[in-house]
């Protein structure tokens, strides 16, 4: 238990201070809402219709591809700090890695996932 005595002094002490800060700025921030403040914010457009609108299912699907590829560089990162001793088993490993994702970025781009021009594909 002398291990994690630490630990628990350094979560408890994050969390009364998230804690403190939140408190603080609810009583001694500025209360003066207007509609303009209490808008939604959208990127710097003016909202314009209803926020419950239907999305296509493309934007669905391009955002699973950037996660997709954005834990390919989360498996890249420790792959590199081994390389060396790895060796050549690790770089023909990397290299079918690749070739894995190659081959499904070549087919949503083949299936029109990418192209937003286009209704009728998919």
């Amino acid at each position: 238990m002398d291990g994690w005595l630490p630990i628990i002094v350094m979560i408890l002490l994050g969390a009364a201070f998230a804690g403190a800060g939140v408190l603080a700025s609810q009583f001694l921030g500025p209360k003066n809402p207007t509609p303009e403040k209490l808008a939604p914010y959208e990127c710097g457009v003016p909202p314009v219709g209803d926020a419950r609108e239907r999305m296509s299912v493309k934007f669905y699907l391009v955002a699973m591809i950037f996660l997709l590829f954005d834990i390919e560089v989360a498996f890249l990162y420790p792959w590199a700090l081994a390389l060396r001793q790895l060796g050549w088993v690790g770089y023909f490993q990397i290299l079918v890695f690749f070739a894995l994702l190659l081959s499904g970025f070549i087919y949503v781009w083949r299936k029109g996932v990418l192209d937003w021009g286009s209704e009728e594909r998919i």
